[in-house]
């Protein structure tokens, strides 16, 4: 199996494969010199079922007992747990897993199909079957926002205060539809500090971001020593679309050949409303260790199918996309996330792992909508507010 991309989707698959499947040969193909690129991914310990910590477990660079958010009316503290990857960490755990000819570095891909793969530099590379998980610049045929953002690791001069991670500071002010900031304390004098945005266009003023962070800092009183990393991301929110469409997107398929398997981002795995995708991302790769069959042609099909599947158990969320950008204008956002806070933790953590129950999803209708009525159902109706065109030169991630 080549796997195309060594970002989060491929590189769990990859070391899923080594872990259950090490009777097969895998090839990680990675353009960047290491796996992961410049990110930090978080996830609550709620969001990954039991039979498949044992995969995550060893790539947690840190772990909290519960997160706060705070809004302008109300702060709150809940208690699941929560966990961040680092970029850094899961180079190392995977590079340790897979054998010395597993990887490939420094190597673009130019063109692919579903049982091979040809190089930038000419090379060609054969296989039983190729799953492609080199994210997208955004997912055509589809409409909806954009969640951007720019973090920095800040090293303090002085210790930071935060026992726990703020997974959402809305108290800031409002710029670009919904802003938050997000905080990880990594150390008792070390914190990434996120600057967020839902945003309905994908420029990113990263000059802006940086200089907010810092008045941030200032505001908390912290003194910042030095930025030792930055990483951005714009990307996509997903309130409708085409699946079969963006699924046979031409650019993306090779002309005259079956449609190469995906995974991640390019295959929509993300839920639609947070462009969350570390749930999912663990959930295939677990399946893909499952399967019988692993020819090019059956994984493309058994991709296809379990991305349709996550493709119409996500209508819910978008439909709630649908109604943040196309009901709420920008400055009315805020009180629509305010709201959802107030809902019973259990059901915020259902909604996260996107494992809402119907009375759930009744539970986060019922009552006087944070937007007014009209507009809402005006939204659900598509005569909303636009809603941007995710195209593949809308992000950049």
């Amino acid at each position: 199996m080549a796997i195309l991309g060594g970002g989060l989707a491929g590189s769990l698959i990859a070391l899923a494969m080594a872990r259950h499947r090490p009777d097969l040969r895998v090839l990680l193909i990675e353009r960047g010199e290491s796996l992961g690129g410049e990110h930090v991914w978080s996830f609550f310990e709620s969001d990954v079922a039991p039979a498949h910590r044992d995969l995550v477990e060893p790539l947690i660079a840190r772990r909290w007992s519960g997160y706060d958010v705070h809004f302008p009316g109300y702060s709150r503290r809940l208690g699941t747990a929560y966990a961040s990857v680092t970029s850094r960490r899961l180079d190392e755990v995977v590079r340790a897993a897979l054998p010395a000819d597993a990887l490939l570095t420094g190597a673009e891909v130019r063109q692919a199909s579903p049982t091979g793969v040809i190089l930038a530099d000419g090379r060609e590379i054969r296989a039983d079957a190729v799953i492609d998980a080199r994210g997208a610049h955004g997912l055509p045929h589809m409409s909806g926002g954009w969640q951007k953002f720019l973090g920095r690791m800040l090293r303090l001069a002085a210790l930071h205060g935060l026992d726990r991670p703020v997974v959402m500071d809305a108290r800031v002010a409002q710029h670009d539809g919904y802003r938050f900031i997000y905080c990880l304390p990594f150390s008792p004098t070390e914190v990434f500090v996120e600057d967020t945005y839902y945003s309905g266009d994908a420029a990113l003023d990263v000059a802006s971001l940086r200089e907010r962070i810092g008045d941030y800092a200032d505001g908390m009183g912290w003194h910042i020593e030095s930025v030792t990393y930055e990483e951005t991301g714009v990307l996509p929110v997903i309130a409708g679309g085409d699946f079969e469409a963006f699924w046979n997107h031409a650019d993306w398929n090779h002309p005259g050949s079956l449609p190469v398997a995906r995974a991640g981002v390019r295959a929509a795995l993300v839920n639609p409303m947070t462009s969350y995708s570390f749930p999912d991302a663990v959930r295939f790769a677990m399946h893909v260790t499952a399967l019988d069959k692993l020819s090019g042609e059956s994984l493309g099909r058994t991709s296809h199918a379990w991305a349709a599947n996550h493709w119409r158990g996500g209508r819910f969320y978008r439909m709630l996309t649908r109604m943040l950008f196309g009901a709420a204008r920008p400055d009315e956002r805020r009180a629509v996330l305010e709201r959802f806070y107030t809902l019973p933790e259990g059901l915020i953590e259902r909604f996260y792992a996107g494992r809402l129950t119907p009375a759930d999803k009744a539970r986060v209708l019922c009552g006087k909508p944070p937007v007014p009525m009209g507009a809402a159902m005006a939204s659900l109706a598509g005569r909303g507010h636009p809603l941007a065109d995710l195209d593949p030169k809308g992000g950049n991630r």
